[in-house]
């Protein structure tokens, strides 16, 4: 029996009563089994799939202000939005950075230089430092060398924030449990029984394992799936409320598409705003905006429309680039859980809905969706105020005196790892690193800043069940590598494999499994 296994078999019978039971592993979730941890609560969250498996692995990686609400007049979203986005560069830098964005502007194109520069004003004043500037005709060429030329009127500079966002919603869960909060992945809830007065009963599935089905007791539920969130709430008298959007990217090669900073574009088409960024070593392109009908229960995955229309963004911003499908290296596509209006169904345009959050109490059990990825401990503590009066009163409260983030140890940078490595390893492990560099193996794995030393300590340490979720969540060698990463498995199996405890004919059937998830989820349209 594995760690994970004893584990869930003691949170399971122990036959207590939850303070309060999270159902979604996402970064909603996570922010709230954060805010109830510190505060003293004897909290549970348990995850269907992995953890950050859906929208929160498979997101644009950015942590945005929120340009697009100011843009609407929506002030304080935006102020509170900026706000978060400054305090986690803060708390977790390495995990959370700033990212410099350009907006290129041409001849009769909205917006032009004025109006940007006016909103852009208002931007730097909430987040109290000034990063934005206008770089006049083909002197923004120096920033975005090979941007298409014609019509060009000049471009402006401005910041925004970049992040892993499965490592975010990792760690996150690390300073959770540190706080004696206490998690489950590939456990699914079934249906929640309200309690009425009493306590409420969770039936828990094993999804991980031999499909055994357990109940749990808790003072409160909060319901935390994104774009499931609609089969639970369904359970409870709640009306169908989501409106799933896909979101799809594009994964080059650095060299085949060089970018230093994000370039904010108005797709030709449809006039959409279209990314083209630097991440983890790579270039981004994305992101679609589609109605997606499939099955939730499976990966989402961009079809040749979505990859036409992002390579059709990318021709028309560097046109000499030459950029094409066969340079891939991967694509990756993530479902938004809209909290869409009810009354105009899917006549509404998708980019149009709008991306607050809803919080709804069916029968005593709260659900949260929507909202964005920048203001999860806002929502968190919105969710947690309501839910507070119903459980026993603890004596952490301490509301915001804390961070989120616990900070990395004040060491030394070791020998051998470069400056930037050690700035990204702090951010992502905190409080943890120096477990991390104590695994030894600090070799980079290919041309990623990824050290083996940190896959070996996420199978000791972060639950890990499948191949897919070391590969694919707790690092991103499958979104970074060529063929997922094909070229490195033997190594990273004499180094994990042990760890796992995984016999020779488990280790190929999770190279088979994760092979199959990658060809047919992360690679080309079929």
């Amino acid at each position: 029996m594995t760690h994970e296994d004893s584990e869930r078999e003691r949170l399971l019978a122990e036959n207590q009563v939850w303070d309060l039971v999270i159902i979604g592993g996402g970064i909603t979730g996570a922010g709230v089994l954060r805010e109830a941890a510190r505060e003293g609560y004897n909290a549970l969250l348990v995850e269907q799939q992995d953890f950050a498996w859906g929208t929160s692995s498979r997101s644009s990686k950015m942590v945005h202000g929120g340009l697009r609400y100011l843009a609407s007049g929506d002030f304080r979203l935006t102020r509170d939005a900026v706000s978060e986005r400054e305090r986690m560069m803060r708390e977790a830098p390495g995990l959370v950075d700033n990212l410099y964005y350009i907006m290129p502007h041409y001849r009769r194109q909205f917006p032009g230089p004025r109006l940007f520069g006016l909103l852009l004003r208002i931007y730097d004043f909430m987040a109290r430092r000034r990063t934005r500037r206008y770089f006049p005709g083909e002197s923004v060429l120096r920033w975005l060398p090979g941007l298409r030329r014609e019509k060009l009127v000049g471009g402006t500079r401005f910041s925004d924030a970049v992040t892993d966002d499965a490592r975010l919603v990792l760690r996150i869960l690390q300073e959770a449990r540190a706080a004696g909060g206490r998690t489950l992945n590939y456990t699914q809830a079934e249906s929640v029984t309200p309690g009425h007065g009493g306590h409420a009963t969770v039936t828990l599935r094993d999804t991980g394992g031999d499909g055994g089905e357990t109940r749990v007791h808790a003072c409160r539920v909060v319901h935390a799936t994104g774009a499931w969130t609609d089969r639970l709430r369904s359970q409870l008298g709640g009306d169908q409320r989501i409106r799933p959007l896909r979101g799809s990217h594009l994964v080059f090669p650095f060299w085949r598409l060089p970018v230093a900073v994000s370039l904010s574009l108005i797709h030709p088409r449809d006039k959409r705003p279209v990314f083209i960024y630097p991440w983890e070593g790579v270039t981004v392109v994305g992101t679609t905006d589609l109605d997606h009908d499939g099955d939730l229960q499976k990966e989402a995955v961009l079809n040749q429309q979505e990859m036409d229309y992002l390579l059709e963004a990318v021709h028309y911003a560097f046109p000499s680039s030459g950029a094409s499908e066969e340079d891939l290296i991967s694509t990756w596509s993530g479902v938004r859980p809209v909290v869409s209006d009810a009354s105009a169904g899917k006549s509404k345009d998708p980019s149009k809905e709008k991306r607050e959050h809803v919080i709804w109490d069916d029968q005593g059990v709260i659900s949260v969706a929507g909202g964005k990825l920048t203001t999860f401990r806002l929502i968190a503590r919105e969710v947690l105020d309501r839910v507070r009066g119903d459980m026993p009163k603890r004596e952490n409260q301490e509301g915001d005196a804390r961070n989120v983030f616990a900070p990395a140890p004040d060491i030394g940078r070791p020998a051998g790892i470069t400056a930037r490595q050690w700035h990204r390893l702090c951010g992502h492990y905190g409080s943890r690193v120096e477990e991390v560099l104590g695994e030894g193996q600090l070799t980079p794995i290919g041309h990623t800043d990824t050290l083996m030393a940190e896959l070996v300590w996420s199978c000791r340490h972060e639950q890990v069940h499948h191949l897919d979720d070391l590969l694919l969540r707790r690092t991103r060698l499958g979104l970074l590598l060529p063929e997922g990463g094909r070229a490195w498995l033997e190594s990273i199996r004499t180094h994990c494999q042990p760890v796992l405890g995984w016999s020779n004919e488990e280790w190929q059937a999770e190279v088979e499994r994760y092979q199959r998830i990658w060809h047919q989820y992360y690679w080309l349209p079929r």
